[in-house]
């Protein structure tokens, strides 16, 4: 296993973007193996700013080994999924021009709860639209990635799905997705903060096609809800199944990112032997 960073650990969509520059060079000075990308936390799109990404990551000896997206295919509409299809396509494209070998995929969710705290209090979960089911949504999802696979395929990014809110809130909702497909292109990215009861359980359950793991840390309390989780019971969950890819951390308390980060590199670094 390596372990990496995820930009968003030094910005919580805060007004002031903290420059993925910045992340780079802080990554180095923890001595890491790499920087996962948050795509809204990009200042551009050009080709001069992806290379320049791309040249500070290789002198510092890093890899950017992910690109964190976001999509959301749970829609009736079916202008809205082409849209999300499109812009799933487009970072694919930008992730291959960036050298980055994998996305972080969403299924999306109804949207019928609107408050994100009524929402932990569901666990992730929400009712349907009114005259529509929740069979509908998987279709519709499954539709939406089946378009976007022949692109992962052509230009080498593995599109990993993570057990996030809405329908991917439970492994059994992450596992009826990636069974509808037979392809080494549609994998997992397992989010360890995800899961806010009996996570090990569910872990366990989509261990087995995880590509990237994003190992969530609380220091200062949590932004928006903490979890005490146990990195060594995870670390023997990934070691089950022969994980050897990047953990990235993804720091969500609210103590200053410069001193959070460090705590949790100890941390990860001393609970999964790395």
């Amino acid at each position: 296993m390596k372990l990496g960073v995820s930009t968003y650990s030094y910005w919580h969509f805060t007004p002031e973007r903290v420059p993925i520059e910045h992340v780079i060079e802080e990554a180095a000075k923890l001595e890491l193996d790499g920087i996962e990308i948050l795509h809204q936390q990009m200042a551009s799109e050009s080709t001069p700013y992806l290379q320049k990404l791309k040249r500070l990551a290789f002198i510092h000896g890093l890899d950017l080994y992910a690109l964190s997206i976001h999509q959301g295919f749970v829609s009736p509409e079916a202008h809205t999924r082409q849209r999300n299809i499109n812009h799933t396509i487009h970072c694919i494209r930008l992730a291959h021009e960036l050298g980055i070998p994998s996305i972080r995929l969403n299924s999306g969710r109804w949207g019928t709860i609107e408050s994100f705290t009524e929402l932990m209090n569901t666990e992730g979960k929400e009712p349907a639209l009114p005259n529509h089911t929740e069979d509908e949504a998987f279709d519709w999802v499954i539709e939406s990635i089946e378009n976007c696979l022949p692109d992962a395929e052509r230009y080498g990014v593995v599109l990993g799905l993570e057990n996030h809110w809405g329908l991917t809130c439970t492994p059994e909702g992450v596992n009826r997705i990636l069974s509808a497909f037979d392809s080494d292109w549609l994998k997992v990215t397992m989010d360890c903060g995800n899961f806010l009861s009996d996570p090990y359980e569910k872990l366990e359950q989509i261990a087995p096609e995880a590509v990237l793991v994003h190992a969530k840390t609380y220091y200062g309390g949590g932004e928006w809800y903490s979890l005490d989780l146990d990195y060594a019971k995870i670390g023997e969950i990934l070691n089950s199944v022969d994980f050897q890819g990047y953990v990235s951390i993804e720091f969500e308390g609210k103590e200053d990112a410069h001193t959070g980060v460090p705590k949790s590199v100890e941390m990860l670094r001393n609970s999964l032997n790395l």
